[in-house]
Protein backbone atom coordinates (compact mmCIF):
# COMPACT_ATOMS: atom_id res chain seq x y z
CA UNK A 1 0.00 0.00 0.00
CA UNK A 2 1.19 3.48 -0.92
CA UNK A 3 2.91 5.39 1.85
CA UNK A 4 0.44 7.96 4.01
CA UNK A 5 2.49 11.66 3.25
CA UNK A 6 2.33 14.40 5.82
CA UNK A 7 0.97 17.73 5.65
CA UNK A 8 -1.35 19.83 7.23
CA UNK A 9 -4.89 18.23 7.31
CA UNK A 10 -2.98 14.62 6.94
CA UNK A 11 -1.57 14.91 10.43
CA UNK A 12 -5.04 14.94 11.60
CA UNK A 13 -6.06 12.46 9.17
CA UNK A 14 -3.28 10.17 10.43
CA UNK A 15 -4.26 9.57 13.46
CA UNK A 16 -8.01 8.50 13.05
CA UNK A 17 -7.14 6.53 9.63
CA UNK A 18 -4.24 4.16 12.24
CA UNK A 19 -7.22 4.10 15.00
CA UNK A 20 -9.68 3.05 11.72
CA UNK A 21 -7.76 0.41 10.34
CA UNK A 22 -6.83 -1.31 14.35
CA UNK A 23 -10.38 -1.64 14.62
CA UNK A 24 -10.76 -3.48 10.68
CA UNK A 25 -13.01 -0.73 9.92
CA UNK A 26 -14.02 -0.90 6.29
CA UNK A 27 -15.91 2.25 5.63
CA UNK A 28 -16.79 5.54 7.73
CA UNK A 29 -20.24 5.21 7.39
CA UNK A 30 -23.82 5.38 6.20
CA UNK A 31 -24.40 7.38 2.96
CA UNK A 32 -27.49 8.50 5.10
CA UNK A 33 -26.04 11.70 7.08
CA UNK A 34 -23.24 13.57 7.57
CA UNK A 35 -21.05 14.88 10.33
CA UNK A 36 -22.94 18.92 9.69
CA UNK A 37 -26.11 16.64 9.13
CA UNK A 38 -25.95 16.95 5.11
CA UNK A 39 -28.52 14.59 3.67
CA UNK A 40 -27.44 11.94 0.67
CA UNK A 41 -25.16 13.00 -1.90
CA UNK A 42 -25.66 14.98 -5.28
CA UNK A 43 -25.85 13.84 -9.10
CA UNK A 44 -23.22 14.04 -11.23
CA UNK A 45 -21.95 13.23 -15.05
CA UNK A 46 -19.07 11.53 -16.43
CA UNK A 47 -16.11 11.74 -18.60
CA UNK A 48 -13.17 9.13 -18.85
CA UNK A 49 -10.52 11.64 -19.16
CA UNK A 50 -12.10 14.36 -17.18
CA UNK A 51 -12.81 16.16 -20.90
CA UNK A 52 -16.32 17.16 -21.46
CA UNK A 53 -16.49 15.53 -24.69
CA UNK A 54 -17.01 12.35 -25.52
CA UNK A 55 -14.19 10.45 -26.75
CA UNK A 56 -14.43 6.96 -28.72
CA UNK A 57 -13.17 3.71 -27.83
CA UNK A 58 -9.39 3.51 -28.14
CA UNK A 59 -10.13 0.13 -30.45
CA UNK A 60 -12.44 1.82 -32.85
CA UNK A 61 -16.08 2.66 -33.38
CA UNK A 62 -17.60 3.97 -30.02
CA UNK A 63 -19.13 1.38 -27.98
CA UNK A 64 -22.51 0.85 -27.09
CA UNK A 65 -23.34 2.89 -24.33
CA UNK A 66 -24.55 0.54 -21.66
CA UNK A 67 -27.79 1.48 -19.15
CA UNK A 68 -25.50 1.82 -16.07
CA UNK A 69 -23.88 4.69 -17.84
CA UNK A 70 -26.55 6.31 -19.12
CA UNK A 71 -26.72 9.53 -16.80
CA UNK A 72 -25.51 13.38 -16.32
CA UNK A 73 -23.39 14.35 -14.19
CA UNK A 74 -21.09 17.44 -13.24
CA UNK A 75 -17.34 17.43 -12.27
CA UNK A 76 -16.08 19.52 -9.09
CA UNK A 77 -15.73 22.28 -11.24
CA UNK A 78 -19.11 22.70 -12.71
CA UNK A 79 -18.10 20.91 -16.13
CA UNK A 80 -20.58 18.14 -17.94
CA UNK A 81 -19.16 14.79 -17.49
CA UNK A 82 -19.68 12.77 -20.63
CA UNK A 83 -20.32 9.17 -19.21
CA UNK A 84 -20.99 7.96 -22.84
CA UNK A 85 -16.93 8.09 -22.97
CA UNK A 86 -16.84 5.63 -20.80
CA UNK A 87 -18.31 2.74 -22.51
CA UNK A 88 -16.56 -0.44 -23.71
CA UNK A 89 -13.86 -0.10 -20.96
CA UNK A 90 -13.96 -1.51 -17.46
CA UNK A 91 -14.87 1.26 -15.19
CA UNK A 92 -14.33 2.30 -11.45
CA UNK A 93 -16.13 4.59 -9.51
CA UNK A 94 -14.63 5.64 -6.10
CA UNK A 95 -17.58 7.30 -3.81
CA UNK A 96 -15.78 9.25 -1.15
CA UNK A 97 -17.01 11.86 1.48
CA UNK A 98 -14.17 15.11 2.23
CA UNK A 99 -14.54 14.23 5.53
CA UNK A 100 -14.16 10.40 5.50
CA UNK A 101 -11.03 9.66 7.38
CA UNK A 102 -10.87 5.98 5.12
CA UNK A 103 -11.52 8.19 2.30
CA UNK A 104 -8.38 9.86 3.19
CA UNK A 105 -6.34 6.97 3.84
CA UNK A 106 -7.27 5.72 0.29
CA UNK A 107 -6.73 9.28 -1.46
CA UNK A 108 -2.60 8.67 -1.79
CA UNK A 109 -3.43 5.32 -3.71
CA UNK A 110 -5.94 6.41 -6.26
CA UNK A 111 -3.71 9.65 -6.62
CA UNK A 112 -1.10 7.49 -7.53
CA UNK A 113 -1.93 5.07 -9.64
CA UNK A 114 -5.35 6.11 -11.34
CA UNK A 115 -3.76 8.48 -14.04
CA UNK A 116 -1.55 5.33 -15.72
CA UNK A 117 -4.42 3.70 -16.27
CA UNK A 118 -6.93 6.51 -17.69
CA UNK A 119 -7.26 4.90 -21.03
CA UNK A 120 -7.55 1.20 -19.88
CA UNK A 121 -10.09 1.27 -16.88
CA UNK A 122 -10.78 4.71 -16.26
CA UNK A 123 -10.75 6.27 -11.91
CA UNK A 124 -13.96 8.30 -11.50
CA UNK A 125 -14.35 10.23 -8.20
CA UNK A 126 -17.74 10.49 -6.81
CA UNK A 127 -17.55 12.99 -4.00
CA UNK A 128 -21.34 13.72 -1.80
CA UNK A 129 -21.86 14.11 1.82
CA UNK A 130 -20.46 16.94 2.27
CA UNK A 131 -20.11 20.95 0.59
CA UNK A 132 -18.69 21.54 -2.46
CA UNK A 133 -15.60 24.03 -1.05
CA UNK A 134 -14.90 20.88 1.37
CA UNK A 135 -15.11 18.80 -1.89
CA UNK A 136 -12.57 21.02 -3.74
CA UNK A 137 -10.15 20.78 -0.65
CA UNK A 138 -9.98 17.58 -0.64
CA UNK A 139 -9.00 17.03 -3.90
CA UNK A 140 -6.49 20.05 -3.89
CA UNK A 141 -5.07 18.49 -0.43
CA UNK A 142 -4.51 14.31 -2.06
CA UNK A 143 -3.47 15.58 -5.34
CA UNK A 144 -6.44 14.38 -7.05
CA UNK A 145 -6.25 16.74 -10.00
CA UNK A 146 -5.38 13.71 -12.46
CA UNK A 147 -8.46 12.12 -11.30
CA UNK A 148 -12.18 13.09 -12.75
CA UNK A 149 -13.89 14.22 -9.59
CA UNK A 150 -17.67 14.07 -10.02
CA UNK A 151 -19.61 16.44 -8.06
CA UNK A 152 -22.80 13.96 -6.16
CA UNK A 153 -24.09 16.83 -3.70
CA UNK A 154 -27.17 15.76 -4.08
CA UNK A 155 -27.03 11.70 -4.62
CA UNK A 156 -28.30 10.69 -7.59
CA UNK A 157 -25.23 8.73 -8.21
CA UNK A 158 -24.95 7.31 -4.81
CA UNK A 159 -28.18 5.84 -5.20
CA UNK A 160 -28.32 4.89 -8.88
CA UNK A 161 -24.99 2.47 -8.01
CA UNK A 162 -26.87 1.88 -4.50
CA UNK A 163 -23.96 2.77 -2.45
CA UNK A 164 -24.78 3.21 1.31
CA UNK A 165 -22.06 4.23 2.53
CA UNK A 166 -18.04 5.76 2.03
CA UNK A 167 -15.60 4.42 0.93
CA UNK A 168 -17.07 2.20 -1.65
CA UNK A 169 -15.58 1.47 -4.90
CA UNK A 170 -18.21 0.09 -7.54
CA UNK A 171 -16.37 -1.33 -10.59
CA UNK A 172 -18.16 -1.66 -14.58
CA UNK A 173 -16.93 -4.77 -16.39
CA UNK A 174 -16.57 -3.79 -20.31
CA UNK A 175 -20.53 -3.96 -20.85
CA UNK A 176 -21.55 -1.81 -18.04
CA UNK A 177 -22.01 -4.93 -15.30
CA UNK A 178 -21.45 -4.26 -11.74
CA UNK A 179 -18.78 -6.84 -10.80
CA UNK A 180 -18.00 -5.16 -7.51
CA UNK A 181 -19.67 -3.23 -5.06
CA UNK A 182 -17.67 -2.28 -1.61
CA UNK A 183 -14.78 -1.91 0.23
CA UNK A 184 -10.78 -2.04 -1.21
CA UNK A 185 -7.54 -1.38 0.08
CA UNK A 186 -5.45 -0.17 -1.45
CA UNK A 187 -3.60 -3.09 -2.77
CA UNK A 188 -6.89 -4.20 -3.79
CA UNK A 189 -7.09 -1.70 -6.07
CA UNK A 190 -3.74 -1.64 -7.68
CA UNK A 191 -4.48 -5.40 -8.28
CA UNK A 192 -7.85 -5.32 -9.67
CA UNK A 193 -6.86 -2.19 -11.85
CA UNK A 194 -3.99 -4.25 -13.32
CA UNK A 195 -6.08 -6.98 -13.67
CA UNK A 196 -8.93 -5.44 -15.62
CA UNK A 197 -6.40 -3.24 -17.78
CA UNK A 198 -5.31 -6.95 -19.32
CA UNK A 199 -8.73 -8.12 -19.87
Amino acid sequence: MTAYRRGPLRRAVLAAVTASALLGAAACGGAGASPDGAETPPAAAVSATGAPAAAPSPSGPPATVPETLKFAAKTLDGRAFDTAALAGRPVVLWFWAPWCATCASQAWTVAEVAPAYRDRVPVIGVAGLGQQKAMKDFVTEFELGGVPQLDDRAGAVWRRFEVVEQSTFVILDRGGKVIHRGFLDGEDLTRRLATLAQV
